[in-house]
């Protein structure tokens, strides 16, 4: 084996042990990050309710419960302590369903957007329409009501003048020709008719003002965020609204029903989270909203369940004597090192103390340099692999301490092959 293969090895090695350290102290950040962002969506959605200082107090108090509750979850085991794992499991849980609740409406605000503009849009137009419709059922009531008086007047007049009208009586009775009878009756269907003449001189000044209305609102329905057409609109509209109060105050009718137009900023602001939110679901914002803190939940966990930086040289030492107690190693069919870490027959049979082995695996498992594959079966983690091969100096360098010779060669010829093929 040359020193330029063991270097290149050695190097691959480094950089996998390092890259794999670097991803686990990434994993703080993101952490940290994705609390950053849940906690902005649930202070978004908290903040309609109750005052913003408050709702930031409680979303702090939110985000640091699942982090907080995850950690301590990923360290607890519930067969050791069954009260406290369903106590913090009850809390992250709290937590959880606020966190996500809350994040819910401002996904859900983002995916209706576009919706709840044309549903705004469409209720404001159908407002308009409803407006106009009255105007022009008030015209028709106008004009019916005038040819009604107009027509009336006509036929008193008539009956007037052939000496038939009702109110002739005596020496006047069926007397006919223009006399005074005909005379008074004559002024008033004149005035009806005057009256009708102004009416419909008066109905056209409405026509410009509803056909302006019905342009600006085809401006603004084209272009819904332009808040110069909504202006436009408006002042369109509340012209004709004065128009309008005014003919039919002249005649004494009442003024159909307007709507009222709010502002624009009011007509464009976002949604108020109710119930209603809830009853139309969206499944597409609550999975968003949930998948934040699921990210949030699982980087805790594994921050918690993996080590984040390398073993110290001391550390090292340590693995290596304990490793080098057990005997029987072989290669799994993930081309791994494992080994059983149960006492072998003889070992039971000498009643063998296996105390410091046992401490090591386990502080190798919880540090990430040893992955458990069964009961009582434990297999390398990549990263162990230079550790061991440093501490077996392979580099052609003696040992400092001389283990067992069967046992060393064994575990430095399957080294090599790992590391070599």
């Amino acid at each position: 084996m040359t020193a330029s293969v063991w270097r290149v090895g050695h190097i691959l090695n480094s950089v996998q042990s390092t890259f794999v350290g670097l991803l686990r102290v990434w994993s703080i950040p993101i952490v940290l990050l994705l609390s950053l962002a849940s906690g902005y969506t649930t202070y978004y959605g908290m903040s309609f309710f109750i005052t913003w200082w408050i709702a930031l107090i409680i979303t702090v108090a939110v985000q640091s419960i699942i982090v907080i509750c995850t950690l301590e979850l990923a360290a607890t085991h519930w067969r050791a302590n069954l009260p406290r794992y369903l106590a913090i499991a009850g809390s992250l849980a709290v937590a959880l369903v606020v966190s996500v609740s809350f994040s819910y409406f401002k996904f859900y605000e983002y995916s209706r957007r576009d919706g709840l503009l044309l549903e705004r849009q469409q209720q404001l137009q159908a407002e308009i329409g409803g407006y106009l419709a009255g105007v022009a059922d008030l015209k028709t009531q106008l004009i019916a009501r005038q040819k009604e008086q107009a027509a009336a007047a006509a036929k008193e007049a008539n009956q007037a003048y052939v000496g038939a009208h009702p109110a002739m009586q005596g020496e006047f009775r069926h007397k006919v020709g223009r006399g005074p009878f005909w005379r008074h009756f004559h002024e008033l269907q004149e005035q009806e008719q005057a009256s009708l003449a102004r009416l419909e001189t008066d109905l056209t000044r409405v026509d410009p003002q509803t056909q302006a209305l019905r342009a600006s609102e085809q401006r603004f329905m084209f272009d819904p965020t332009s808040e110069a057409a909504y202006k436009q609109l408006a002042e369109a509209f509340q012209q004709l609204q004065a128009v309008v109060s005014d003919l039919a105050a002249g005649q004494g009718f009442p003024a159909p029903r307007a709507p009222v137009l709010t502002p624009y900023s009011e007509f464009s602001r976002g949604m108020t989270p109710s119930f209603d939110m809830w009853r139309d679901i969206s499944w597409f914002a609550l999975a968003c909203a949930a998948m934040v803190d699921f990210f949030t939940l699982i980087l805790s966990y594994r921050l918690e369940s993996t080590a984040p930086g390398p073993l110290s040289e001391e550390e090292q030492d340590l693995a290596y004597q304990g490793l080098r107690q057990f005997g029987e190693f072989t290669i799994n069919q993930h081309d791994e090192l494992e080994f059983r870490i149960e006492k072998t027959e003889l070992e039971r049979a000498r009643r063998v103390s296996d105390w410091s082995r046992m401490f090591t695996v386990a502080f190798l498992l919880n540090r990430g340099y040893l992955r458990k594959i069964g009961g009582k079966t434990v297999e390398f983690a990549p990263n162990l692999y230079p550790i061991i091969a440093e501490r077996l100096k392979i580099r052609n360098v003696e040992p400092a301490i001389q283990p067992r010779p069967a046992v060393t060669e064994q575990l430095k010829t399957q080294v090599e092959r790992k590391l070599y093929g």
